[in-house]
């Protein structure tokens, strides 16, 4: 049925549960799973929503990012390895986060992508947009969302 499926995560509980059940699918199907957290850029200006800090600092601060992400990945693959599922960790440093992961479902040549929703609502919503919600709309590729 699945070959390969990506599931994204941002380390909240709610990706967990995606996790969770995307490593049962892969289970089941015997399909390797693609682990992957996209990791942001540090927001440079007041427009973007950060704060004036030295170059040194947004290094140090990306860097532990990177970190933390690699350290989610690799959690997906050590739970992914207890039910004997192949999982290949894969971090992508990127502001356009839907976009990162359709391409790397993409280029790994996933038939499924397993995602959370995210419950934001209201203003938050429409000013924020959803990665998931992008991820629905522009995906060639067949979307499982967890709640």
């Amino acid at each position: 049925m699945y070959q390969r499926i990506l599931v994204a995560t941002d380390g909240s509980k709610l990706s967990q549960k995606a996790v969770t059940h995307a490593i049962g699918l892969a289970d089941l199907t015997g399909a390797e799973l693609v682990a992957l957290k996209v990791v942001p850029r540090y927001p440079l200006t007041y427009f973007e929503g950060g704060m004036s800090v030295a170059m040194s600092e947004v290094n140090r601060i990306e860097k532990e990012w990177v970190a933390e992400a690699q350290e989610a990945v690799n959690a997906v693959k050590s739970a992914g390895q207890k039910k004997a599922v192949k999982v290949r960790a894969v971090t992508v440093k990127s502001d356009l986060i839907a976009e990162s992961i359709m391409a790397t479902a993409k280029r790994s040549k996933c038939d499924l992508i397993v995602m959370a929703s995210h419950g934001r609502k209201g203003l938050k919503r429409l000013l924020l947009g959803s990665e998931t919600q992008q991820v629905l709309t522009h995906s060639t590729i067949p979307v499982l969302v967890l709640r």
